[in-house]
């Protein structure tokens, strides 16, 4: 026998009472075990008679381990009967227990259910798309900036400039481990150094030695150099400066575009490229206006325990985009000196909005009777095969479909709203 009662935060009671045949065969089986660690003396651990081993367990040990015994079994079948779907381990209060009966509650945290508002003739409007002649001319001076060519130049260092230095740094007159370099290539202005090198780098001509004296930051990567007053001596080998060239026939040429082979059809690629990156852009934004509007009209009290659980899987997927990068969380934990609990902290303003959205949608899902048929995961796994260059059945055994039947449900509900806006 169970009963649900639900409370505040999508947490409740779930309250479980075994008794009759099943909690008499619980303690029987509960018996059976702790006989087998009972030693008597004369008799071989577990072989003594039944009835003298009656006297050496306390009644109130057998209740204890049979309840303990049987607690998952009984959460498990309330869980099914009331079709809860927990998001937390429950924690287990036992409220009376004898020879007759063991009463449980299990404190649990379930999957809220979005309470839907409009969701139908919502606002949906994508702005159109301009491309102005300042914006064209950016990406052409950016197509420059590609194909420049560094010449070494006489004179200072300017900014701009490409500084080819040496440098050794002291900290109270003593060399420090990772603070030399040889023929270092410096962009001015990149700001790939601490703060004030590249400014005090500015001016010096080639040959000359100076020493820079700069700070680390506070939150530096190596504590002992954290806030750390320290020199630099550098000393510039050459200095090259950035030569664009020439806005013309020949530059469109370089760039090696199908299609293009003047400066007017650069012009004209380009602009449709802009065009089409702000018209996803518009609609991404539009989108972004529909769905705030879908969420905010909606109710939903989401439990901390998802918010922080979602948090922590975008830290995950974070981790593992660094790592294709060839770097790693950790290593950037240990440069900004934060904590996991910070990162977490920091996640779950936007992973309390991921949870909400999903929620939302499968509001949607549920009253739309949205459902993903054999050939929508068929299809989607089509797509993923092209996307990744693989084999339909290389993808089949990363993805389930039961993940892309989800996935396939939150696309369609998605559709559902926007296709029913005005």
């Amino acid at each position: 026998m169970s009963t649900w009662t639900l409370k505040e935060k999508s947490c409740g009671d779930l309250n479980v009472v075994l008794e009759g045949d099943a909690w008499k065969a619980a303690q029987k089986k509960a018996f059976d075990k702790l006989a087998k660690n009972v030693q008597i003396e004369g008799f071989r651990k577990g072989k003594a008679p039944k009835r003298m081993v009656e006297k050496m367990i306390p009644v109130q040990s057998i209740l204890v381990e049979a309840a303990e015994m049987e607690a998952n079994n009984c959460l498990m079948a309330a869980v099914e009967e009331h079709n809860l779907w927990l998001v937390d381990r429950p924690t287990l209060e036992i409220n009376d227990i004898n020879e007759e009966k063991v009463d449980y509650t299990f404190k649990c945290t379930v999957k809220p259910e979005a309470k839907l508002g409009q969701y139908k003739g919502l606002a949906y409007e994508v702005k159109e798309v301009e491309v102005t002649e300042d914006e064209i001319n950016a990406e052409l001076a950016k197509i420059q900036e590609n194909f420049a060519e560094l010449q070494v130049k006489e004179g200072a260092v300017e900014e701009g400039d490409t500084a080819v230095i040496d440098f050794e740094g002291f900290k109270d007159g003593v060399a420090f481990a990772g603070g030399k370099g040889e023929n270092y290539p410096l962009v001015i202005g990149s700001h790939s150094f601490i703060p004030g090198f590249e400014e005090q780098v500015c001016g010096m001509t080639t040959g000359e030695t100076k020493d820079l004296n700069v700070t680390f930051p506070e939150n530096y990567g190596a504590a002992e150099l954290a806030g750390q007053a320290v020199v630099f001596t550098v000393t510039v080998k050459e200095v090259k400066a950035k030569v664009l060239p020439a806005l013309d026939d020949e530059l469109a040429k370089d760039v090696n575009m199908d299609g293009v082979d003047t400066l007017e059809d650069l012009k004209k690629s380009v602009s449709e490229k802009i065009a089409e990156a702000k018209k996803q852009a518009n609609e991404n934004e539009a989108l972004d206006a529909l769905i705030n509007a879908l969420v905010d009209n909606a109710e939903v009290d989401i439990p901390e325990v998802m918010i922080e659980q979602e948090a922590k899987d975008m830290i995950s997927e974070q981790d593992q985009r660094m790592q294709q990068q060839g770097f790693s969380l950790s290593q950037y934990i240990q440069m900004t000196g934060m904590k996991m609990e910070d990162l977490v902290e920091q996640m779950k303003g936007d992973a309390e909005r991921r949870v909400r959205v999903r929620l939302v949608l499968e509001a949607v899902v549920k009253a739309e009777n949205i459902v993903a048929t054999e050939e929508d995961i068929e299809a989607e796994f089509d797509k993923l095969a092209s996307m990744y260059k693989m084999e339909k059945a290389e993808v089949k055994k990363y993805l389930d479909a039961e993940t892309l039947s989800y996935d396939v449900r939150m696309q369609k509900a998605l559709d559902f709203v926007k296709e029913s806006s005005k």
